[in-house]
């Protein structure tokens, strides 16, 4: 099934045969479905039969998937139930550039599955990017920073703007929030209009926890605040000012991230992406360590069940 990541223009796909029960299917094919799944970071399983959110959950379980709930999202998605989510809130006419999930925390899911139950009328492809391959393609002298320093993420959980810290950490309790941040080397500013802002800082390149090669594992082109449309930026600093935009990400040591540096980044994420149009039943499988992924505008109604798993902790990686 392993294809050269240079050359493939989507993601390798498995069809389940018709006629098939797709449940029984991937339980019959679930070693043949992980070793692909290992060895090319993302695998597109066609007519597996994704009809209800249940089936996403239902198909992890025979990939012997450890289901794991969602942590500090960065936008609202809907709980739909069994640790089974929607994708998150995004406007359907604008990109959600490519990122890891929640590469922000200090454990993090290193499977994702996705299930497809209304496809676009147009658009709206999930693509993957292979981590190994930006790694590659991105200057040595961009990456030095980041290998030396990390990232860092500066949040504001707000009522009027992103996402309420009572919904990202599903509390209503200020200790719990607390709790969770220091044991998640997180730190907090409590505002005195009751929203939270907080920082943390991650290593951009990591080792993936069952190659040990090192990969680009991060959020910091999709978080910075020049990966937004520029109408968006301008009213959000309007609005808001500079050191209350929703997110923004940083240079390890809290300095700014050069607009160029994030062009670049994009520049090469757009380069490595492969897509497939979405079908509906389909299931998209997805290292969360190893690929990017993004979304693509859409028009019509879109429909996604999503499952994150295998929680691991990350290290840092030296190049």
């Amino acid at each position: 099934m392993t294809t050269s990541t240079l050359s493939r223009t989507t993601p390798p796909i498995q069809s389940i045969p018709d006629g098939a029960e797709p449940n029984q299917w991937v339980a019959e094919h679930a070693a043949e479905l992980t070793a692909s799944w290992a060895a090319d970071g993302a695998v597109l399983v066609r007519g597996a039969g994704v009809t209800e959110p249940a089936d996403v959950r239902r198909l992890a379980e025979h990939l012997g998937v450890a289901v794991v709930a969602d942590r500090e999202p960065f936008a609202e998605r809907a709980d739909l139930g069994a640790a089974v989510y929607s994708s998150v809130t995004w406007p359907p006419d604008q990109p959600m550039c490519m990122h890891h999930e929640t590469s922000y925390a200090a454990q993090v899911p290193s499977k994702m599955l996705i299930g497809c139950l209304v496809p676009p009328v147009e658009g709206g492809a999930t693509g993957v990017a292979d981590g190994y391959r930006v790694l590659s393609e991105l200057p040595a002298d961009l990456l030095a920073p980041f290998a030396a320093r990390g990232w860092s993420l500066e949040r504001n959980y707000s009522e009027l703007v992103g996402t309420a810290w009572r919904e990202a950490f599903g509390t209503t309790e200020r200790a719990v929030v607390e709790k969770y941040c220091q044991d998640n080397g997180i730190r907090t500013d409590w505002r005195s209009d009751g929203s939270l802002r907080t920082r943390q800082r991650r290593p951009a390149i990591v080792r993936h926890p069952e190659t040990g090669r090192p990969c680009w594992f991060n959020q910091v082109a999709f978080f910075n605040q020049w990966t937004l449309e520029e109408d968006v930026r301008e009213y959000l600093l309007f609005e808001f000012g500079a050191d209350a935009l929703p997110f923004n990400s940083y240079y390890g040591d809290g300095s700014p991230i050069e607009r160029e540096v994030v062009d670049t980044i994009n520049e090469v994420y757009v380069a490595a992406t492969v897509r497939e149009p979405w079908q509906a039943g389909d299931l998209l499988l997805v290292d969360n360590v190893r690929m990017a992924h993004n979304r693509e505008p859409f028009s019509g109604r879109r429909s996604m069940a999503m499952v994150f798993g295998d929680p691991t902790t990350v290290s840092g990686a030296t190049l």
